[in-house]
């Protein structure tokens, strides 16, 4: 049989009002315990906002490219159907932008040329910043 040693009245990890001790775990060696939780807490914090940023960034770069694209393809189809008249090929840009859900904000020929401008809103809380607008033109290549 194996005796051991009492260590007196077995306690539930806190301290007696008497010790004056702190309660087990909760001891202050070397100044700092439990610190390190409240520098990872920040730190997830601060990772948090970074990728918070980077989405926010990345977002208005996609909207700022669906503008720019969306332009593009509408003064194609505008210089394509420039022969028919402006209301004809503006028509079909509007067709190219309302697809494409962006806005078309202008469109009008100059002579064979196309120019069209679109705006696209950003997602969510960056629609508070303003529209992303872009420019094109289309027509034929002088020779």
């Amino acid at each position: 049989m194996i005796f051991r040693k009492s260590l007196g009245p077995a306690t539930s990890g806190t301290s007696t009002p008497t010790s004056g001790k702190p309660a087990v775990g909760m001891t202050d060696a070397d100044g700092d315990s439990g610190s390190a939780t409240i520098w990872t807490v920040a730190l997830v914090a601060a990772l948090l906002m970074f990728a918070t940023g980077i989405l926010a960034v990345g977002s208005a770069t996609v909207t700022r490219h669906r503008a720019a694209g969306a332009a593009d393809l509408a003064a194609l189809a505008a210089a394509d159907y420039a022969p028919d008249g402006e209301q004809a090929a503006c028509g079909w840009a509007r067709w190219v932008t309302d697809r494409m859900r962006v806005q078309l904000v202008s469109c009008q020929l100059a002579g064979w040329d196309a120019l069209v401008q679109t705006s696209a809103e950003p997602p969510g809380p960056l629609a508070r910043f303003g529209a992303a607008t872009a420019h094109a033109r289309a027509g034929p290549t002088d020779r």
